[in-house]
Order: structure tokens, then sequence, then C-alpha cells
């Protein structure tokens, strides 16, 4: 949007309020979605299991019994590997949401500076004389 004439100001306004309502309500549906995303992992022999939040938190880890032959070291690595990657794909299902709103919240013009308002002010009041 470019900068209105002064007899489209009131026009220019309800616009910029309407994209900037739009833009707000897709923040609040992008963070609502983010918190329902569930990254999820498995280790390549399926004894593992691992998912996260939105944010990469681990919200679940199920560990096979008989994933214990691993050995200690083994599976703490395999356990550290499966938690990973369940952040992994969290983080990339977050960031496919973020990148969507991105636009719309991109799309907002400039807001009216300091001096622009002040001489349309000033316009009003000459025009008032």
């Amino acid at each position: 949007m470019r900068s209105p004439a002064p007899e489209d100001d009131a026009e220019y306004l309800h616009q910029y309020v309407t994209r900037s309502r739009r833009a707000i309500r897709a923040l609040h549906d992008a963070r609502a979605s983010i918190g329902q995303v569930q990254g999820r992992a498995n280790s390549d022999d399926g004894l593992i299991e691992a998912l996260a939040d939105g944010r990469g938190a681990p919200t679940r880890l199920r560990i096979d019994p008989r994933a214990r032959r691993l050995g200690e070291a083994a599976l703490g690595r395999k356990v550290a590997e499966v938690l990973r990657a369940a952040q992994d794909d969290a983080g990339r299902q977050a960031r496919e949401i973020a990148d969507g709103v991105r636009d719309v919240a991109a799309a907002l013009p400039l807001p009216l500076g300091e001096t622009f308002v002040r001489a349309r002010v000033e316009q009003a009041l000459n025009d008032l004389y």
C-alpha cells in the first residue's frame, strides 16, 4: 500500500487495520498450530520411538525391553539419536507453519511516520480556516 492522498486517509486506515487484524489472526493460528505439532522418530530397528512437541521438547520416549541387549553406551547413543530426530521433525513442521504465516506479516505496509501524521493534522487544521 502506498501513502494515501489526503482524501483517502480514512480508506487507507481501514485497509491497514483490516490487514493488521488478518496478520494477527494468522499469527495466533500459527501459534496454535505449532502447539499441536508432534515430531516423531523411530530407531532403524523399531525398538526406540520418540515424540517431541513444536518447541522441540521431548514428550514421549518408548524403549522396547529388547533394546537393553545393546548395552548401556550403544543404547544411550541410539536414544539420543532418536530424540534428536524427533526434535528435528518437530522443528521442520514448526518452520513450515511459520514460513506460511511469514508472507501475511510481510504484506503489511509500513506504518505511517510521525511526520506524515503531523503534516496531515496541520493540513486539516489549515483547511478549517
